[in-house]
């Protein structure tokens, strides 16, 4: 009996594999035991190859080439991993390897990394499958114990393969069919173009808004806020002499009580988090971008195993989980969650379709804490404020619902009436854990004892004059609201509407935060506060994009068709002939377009390579000149926000220029703080050890930025990578 291949989709993943799988000798790029070896990839080792690869003729990018078809596509080593593709070829091939488990990420893309490196290696041995929601050393071994074989998920690697293939057809043929109509840096897809679109009709909405007076009543009575409210139910009105008709006869006037109505209501905890909803409310909360919550969450599950698989769509869990929970609380017992997780530990834990819906689960339940014990120690501020948004959503599902008493006080003043609302809470019930959140609810007025027929003496009443606002910017969380539910923000017919909410709007959970990197990162948006604004080049592209392609509809049809593919339910093969159609459509509107396209951000700076004008542009972390011509691809930064404090103001601080001259310039313009960059970074390390922490930390987030800048410096060649 030969050995077993374990191939993980990364080093961490491998390294807690082999851990778990009693393997000891570490050889590098792989782990072995007795029984089994285990290695990784480090995402995609193989992807797609690009058009050079078909021949010559696409190694300029001329119009006269497209559309780009080729009959079969070929896969290529990716150069930047090539190192470890050889070496996880060199274990797939070894002749005491009798079989292979796939143990990548539970998803079609982590299928797709381990089937694309195995088909790449022209392997040909028994495959099994590793299908696992969380890290845990339980749930790996409980994993292996229940391998499933490998041609079960087939039919999710064909899906896998036709997105890959379709988005390579669709957008490098487009792309280049703009880049070479149009003479600029120029990118569409069936997801980022949609987004764009609406970032960019959302600016037209707001630029031709013209706002409008209208005008509220309220009245004062017994230390309570009323409101006025028509006869037709309105509470607002545009005409100000019907406003003020009203409190001209309502001032200093008696008030009766004609009805108090109590109603007792319940309220359920919301569902649990899937990854959008995490993103969203992270977001809006501390500001985290869609892709550092996704980051964050990805630490939290792979290296600390505290929670469960990220990328999932699902806001339930299955009726098999119920039976972990008691041990999932047992885990989170501890500090401010102790009291909530021993009380619901001491009743009978039942499923309730609340939260358990076997029917609403694809492929990972929803985000909720594992069975290992935790340590808020080990975690950083980011990790820490996630976890606890997970924590505290998994415990309120499982507490009783707040009950209240909500009552509505109605007064007729002159013949007027006037409305108050306030609760009564008889029993926090989930509410009880966001005592000392952020999360809290608006808090409503709690009224005093009102009968029925009581005369209030002299009510006072006054008109509030306001102004009907313009719909508002997106930011990452509203932006990812949008994706998620398209329909909402753009005009479709019942039926389209009705696909839309279905296949789960634009992208996947896995894939949003990337596409709005990407929108920053080729500078067809950038950000003023938390807002998103569309740039020139973003709303001129929108223009020029074929119309189609800007509709949310395409990727919904894509998605229902991939997930029909996915269930063996639709043919691959025709998925992609009617994709290589749809690109010689999109390709023919692009060429027949008659609009111009302009740099209005051109700088008078000449570009050292190339002598072009460059264009100043504002990336994510700052403003960077970009040499205009494609081919040149030359950039080089002005400034970059850091994540280094003014020791003036604390604001954060700008690094400006190059070599030499670098200096540091705070980005409160009311602070004068400027200071060459060799000084500033002297003076941190002549201070006390303290300091020394403080300018090592400081460091390290310099040089991941650094990084980061790196990986964006050509938003091209990003763009257009592998369309991971």
């Amino acid at each position: 009996m030969g050995k077993t291949l374990v191939l993980a989709e990364k080093p961490s993943v491998g390294r807690d594999l082999a851990k778990v799988l009693k393997c000891s000798n570490n050889k590098g790029s792989y782990i072995e035991g007795n029984k089994y070896v285990v290695t990784w990839a480090l995402g995609h080792l193989v992807g797609l190859m690009d058009p050079e690869g078909y021949g010559d003729v696409y190694k300029t990018w001329r119009m006269e080439t497209l559309p780009m078809l080729p009959k079969y596509m070929k896969l290529t080593i990716l150069k930047k991993t090539s190192k470890q593709f050889a070496a996880v070829k060199k274990q797939l091939l070894r002749n005491d390897v009798s079989e292979i488990v796939i143990a990548t990420d539970a998803g079609r893309e982590g299928e797709l990394v381990a089937r694309w490196i195995i088909e790449k290696a022209g392997v040909k041995k028994p495959l099994k499958r590793l299908w696992i929601s969380s890290q845990t050393n339980k749930a790996i071994l409980d994993g292996f114990k229940n391998l499933k074989d490998a041609k079960q998920y087939d039919n999710l690697y064909r899906a896998a393969v036709c997105r890959a293939e379709a988005d390579w057809l669709v957008g490098l043929n487009v792309t280049r069919a703009l880049t070479c109509k149009y003479n600029a840096q120029l990118s569409a897809g069936r997801v980022q173009s949609p987004t764009l679109a609406m970032i960019v009709n959302r600016e037209n909405e707001i630029k031709n808004f013209k706002p409008e007076d209208y005008y509220t009543i309220s009245a004062k009575a017994k230390g309570v806020s009323f409101s006025w409210i028509s006869s037709t139910g309105n509470t607002s009105t545009f005409k100000e002499e019907t406003a003020e008709s009203i409190v001209n006869k309502c001032k200093g006037r008696n008030g009766k009580i004609v009805e108090v109505k109590n109603t007792d209501k319940k309220k359920y905890a919301p569902n649990l988090y899937d990854l959008t909803e995490l993103q969203r409310d992270a977001n809006k909360l501390w500001g985290y971008s869609a892709k550092e919550t996704l980051n964050i969450m990805q630490r939290l599950y792979e290296n600390h195993k505290l929670l469960t698989y990220p990328r999932t769509d699902s806001r339930f869990i299955t009726t098999d989980v119920v039976a972990t929970i008691p041990e999932r609380l047992r885990a989170v017992a501890f500090g401010e969650y102790r009291v909530a997780a021993e009380s619901i530990l001491k009743t009978t834990i039942k499923g309730n379709k609340n939260f358990v819906d076997n029917s609403k689960v694809s492929d990972h339940h929803a985000i909720i804490p594992t069975e290992e014990k935790g340590s808020l120690a080990n975690l950083n501020n980011d990790e820490k404020h996630i976890y606890d948004l997970v924590v505290k959503r998994f415990l309120s599902v499982l507490l009783p619902p707040y009950e209240y008493e909500q009552t509505i006080v109605t007064m007729e003043v002159e013949g007027e009436k006037f409305t108050a609302k306030g609760n009564v809470t008889k029993k926090k019930g989930w509410k009880q854990v966001y005592e000392k959140s952020s999360m809290k609810d608006e808090d409503v007025q709690e009224l005093p004892v009102f009968i029925k027929g009581d005369i209030v003496q002299s009510v006072s009443v006054e008109k509030n004059k306001k102004q009907t606002t313009p719909p508002a910017r997106f930011n990452e969380a509203t932006l990812l609201s949008a994706m998620e539910n398209p329909q909402k923000y753009v005009s479709v017919g019942k039926d389209a509407a009705k696909t839309l909410g279905e296949t789960g709007g634009l992208g996947t959970v896995a894939t949003r935060a990337d596409i709005i990197e990407k929108l920053f990162n080729s500078f067809v948006i950038e950000k003023k506060g938390k807002d998103i604004y569309p740039t020139s080049k973003g709303a001129q592209l929108i223009e020029l994009v074929p119309q189609d392609l800007k509709s949310p509809l395409l990727t919904a049809k894509w998605e229902s068709e991939l997930d029909s593919i996915a269930k063996g339910k639709a043919n691959n093969k025709k998925f992609v002939d009617d994709m290589k159609v749809y690109a010689t459509k999109l390709v023919k509107d692009v060429k027949n377009g008659t609009e111009k396209f302009h740099h209005d951000n051109q700088t008078g700076k000449k570009c050292p390579q190339c002598g072009k004008y460059m264009l100043e542009v504002n990336g994510k972390h700052g403003k960077m000149y970009v040499c205009q011509d494609r081919e040149c691809g030359y950039r080089e930064s002005i400034s970059r926000t850091t994540n280094a404090r003014c020791p003036e103001c604390k604001r954060k601080l700008e690094i400006r220029g190059q070599g030499e001259g670098k200096i540091y310039v705070c980005t409160n313009t009311n602070c004068n703080f400027r200071e060459k960059a060799s000084m500033f970074e002297k003076r941190f390390k002549n201070n006390s050890k303290v300091d020394k922490r403080v300018v090592n930390n400081y460091m390290k987030k310099l040089k991941k930025e650094a990084e980061q800048q790196e990986a964006e410096d050509n938003p091209f060649a990003a763009l257009l990578g592998k369309f991971k």
